[in-house]
């Protein structure tokens, strides 16, 4: 085991084997990826666990999906935070799109290389979409206001989870400004709450449950 995973097995105890084998090949299978097509930015490669993974299980410190649950990952880039998340719940369907195709080729890879069968990556732009979800999910791809018109009609009205369907947002800095720019509730966890990295002391999930469920 290296010791990224060790990491992620400090934070998240319950771990089967498959899930500490899964999460110890990912810097490798990334490694390779990203020699070929630069998904992640090289000096971030040096703290992947903590810059990609860690990050984006910060979701799931707030949150955990239960099984049935479908998510959508929009802008996942290199699969961020959809395949870490994958990999913590194998029983949740999780819909990875991206507009740049080379990132979707990444994506599909690396879940095929770790047997993701809970993953599903396709090249397309958000508004294109026509399924519905549980839960959309990114990682900052652009402000909420520019991002809440993409989820429109996309999410569903009956809720199984702990928390109302909505969107799961991983944001750094201040958010209060941007996310009063949409006039919509929300609530920020604030990721130092649950991570001891000084990377994450400016790291938040922002939830924002869907009231308009159309």
């Amino acid at each position: 085991m290296n010791s990224g995973t060790a990491l992620i097995l400090s934070y998240f105890p319950n771990l089967t084997e498959n899930q500490i084998d899964q999460f110890d090949r990912l810097k490798e299978l990334y490694e390779e990826w990203n020699a070929k097509i630069n998904v992640i930015s090289r000096k971030d490669m040096d703290q992947f666990y903590i810059h990609h993974v860690l990050h984006s299980l910060g979701i799931a410190e707030v949150m955990q999906f239960q099984p049935g649950s479908k998510v959508l990952d929009i802008g996942t880039g290199g699969g961020f935070p959809g395949i870490p998340l994958a990999i913590l719940f194998p029983d949740t369907h999780f819909h990875l799109v991206d507009s740049i195709g080379k990132k979707i080729t990444v994506v599909k890879e690396v879940a095929k290389a770790l047997k993701l069968t809970n993953v599903e990556a396709q090249q397309a732009r958000a508004e294109s979409l026509v399924r519905k979800y549980d839960f959309v999910i990114s990682r900052a791809v652009t402000r909420m206001i520019n991002f809440y018109p993409w989820v429109i009609g996309k999410i569903k009205k009956e809720d199984f989870n702990e928390f109302p369907n909505g969107i799961l947002y991983l944001k750094g800095g201040d958010v209060d400004e941007e996310m009063e720019e949409t006039g919509k509730s929300y609530v920020t966890y604030h990721l130092s709450d649950y991570f001891q990295e000084e990377f994450f002391e400016t790291k938040k999930v922002v939830y924002m449950p869907w009231e308009d469920k159309r």
